[in-house]
C-alpha cells in the first residue's frame, strides 16, 4: 500500500512493485502481519520521510516467513518464521529485511503477535532500560498508557521489577491499562498528573519518565521527578519545544535525553537487536511476555488502519493481516 501525496488516511491505494530482492546480509519476508505505528501515520501526513535507501512504502515491523536470502547466506534460514524491525516496507506482500534486525518467531506466538512486537520492544528497550538507566525498584512515569509504546512499556517494567505510573484520557483507558499490569494510572483530562505522582510516591518523586508528549509536558514531567531522576523523550505530539528552568535541572541533577529509532544505523540496530534476543526474548519464548493486541485490518484497509488509530480508542497494537493465495 502507498500513496501519490500526502494526505489523511484516504490516500492510501494499492500499487503493484516488483518483489524487492535481498542483498549481502538480508532475507526476503513473505509478510504475514505488518504493525501499524505512530510514525507511520505521520510519514502518511508527511511529516516524516523515509530516511536514504529506505522504502518509501509505510511498515516499520513485520513478520512472516523467510523466503530468499541474500548471496552471502546460508539457505537454512529459507522456511523461517521470524519478525524484524525494518526502515520501510511493512505494508506489503513482501519485505527485505536485515538478518541482524530479526528475531525468531517461537512456538506459541502466532504471526500477528509477533508482527505487534519488534518496534515498541526495540523502543522501549533502548530507551527505558539503556537510555533511562531503569533499574529495579525504581517509579517509571509513561503517558499514554494504552497505546503500543505504553502497553509494551508496562509489561517490560513488571518483567523487570519496575513500578509503572501511566497517564490515560479516560477512566476506562485507565482500568484497561490496570488490568493490562500498570500499578498506578491517572485519568490527565480529570486530575493533575503532577499532583497525583506527588500523592503516589508520597512527595519523593520518581525515577524515570518516558515521555511521548514533549511541548508544555516536559516541566510538568520534570517536577515529576526525584533528585537524580531521568527524562527520556521519544515523540514530540504535544509541541517540539519547551521553557525549561535549568537551575533547577543543575539543583536536582536531573538528566534529559531521547532518541528516534529509524534513522540509526544498521549496526546500532544489530547490537540491539542481539541484546533484546538475549536479554527479553527468553521471556516471549516462555510465553512470559505477549504484545497488548487491538484489532487487526486487512491490507487493503491500511486507511482504516491509520484512522482507528488516529481516533484514539485503541488499546495496544494495531496491525494489517497480509492475505495470501
Amino acid at each position: 500500500m502507498g500513496f501519490d501525496e500526502p494526505g489523511g488516511p484516504e490516500v492510501f491505494r494499492p500499487e503493484t512493485l516488483p518483489v524487492p530482492q535481498p542483498g549481502p546480509g538480508e532475507v526476503l519476508i513473505k509478510i504475514a502481519y505488518a504493525g501499524v505505528n505512530r510514525p507511520d501515520v505521520i510519514q502518511r501526513k508527511g511529516h516524516y520521510p523515509p530516511p536514504p535507501g529506505a522504502s518509501p512504502i509505510p511498515g516499520l515491523e513485520i513478520a512472516g516467513t523467510v523466503v530468499a536470502a541474500g548471496p552471502d547466506l546460508s539457505g537454512e534460514r529459507i522456511g523461517q518464521e521470524v519478525c524484524a524491525l525494518v526502515t520501510g516496507g511493512g505494508y506489503a506482500e513482501y519485505c527485505v529485511a536485515k538478518i541482524d534486525h530479526c528475531l525468531t518467531v517461537p512456538e506459541g506466538l502466532d504471526l500477528a503477535e509477533a508482527a505487534a512486537l519488534p518496534e515498541t520492544l526495540f523502543t522501549v528497550w533502548h530507551n527505558v532500560f539503556e537510555r533511562g538507566w531503569a533499574r529495579d525498584g525504581e517509579t517509571l512515569l509513561v503517558h499514554g498508557g494504552t497505546s503500543g509504546i505504553g502497553t509494551m512499556a508496562i509489561k517490560l517494567a513488571g518483567l523487570f521489577g519496575l513500578t509503572t505510573i501511566v497517564t490515560c484520557g479516560s477512566d476506562e483507558k485507565c482500568a484497561a491499562a490496570l488490568r493490562i499490569g500498570a500499578d498506578h494510572a491517572i485519568n490527565y483530562k480529570t486530575s493533575d498528573f503532577v499532583e497525583e505522582v506527588k500523592r503516589i510516591t508520597e512527595g519523593s518523586g520518581l525515577e524515570l519518565v518516558l515521555d511521548m508528549v514533549s511541548g508544555d509536558y516536559v516541566p510538568r514531567n520534570l517536577a515529576c521527578l526525584a533528585e537524580d531522576g531521568r527524562h527520556v523523550t521519544i515523540a514530540v505530539l504535544g509541541g517540539m519545544t519547551a521553557e525549561l528552568n535549568m537551575a533547577q535541572i543543575m539543583a536536582r541533577r536531573l538528566t534529559l535525553t531521547g532518541s528516534t529509532l529509524r534513522a540509526r544505523p544498521d549496526e546500532f540496530k544489530a547490537l540491539l537487536c542481539d541484546e533484546i534476543a538475549q536479554t527479553v526474548w527468553p521471556a516471549v519464548e516462555e510465553g512470559k511476555l505477549r504484545p497488548e493486541m487491538d484489532r487487526a485490518f486487512p491490507l487493503e484497509q491500511a486507511g482504516d488502519a491509520h484512522a482507528h488509530m488516529e481516533a484514539g480508542g485503541h488499546i495496544g497494537k494495531i496491525v494489517l493481516k497480509v492475505a495470501h493465495d
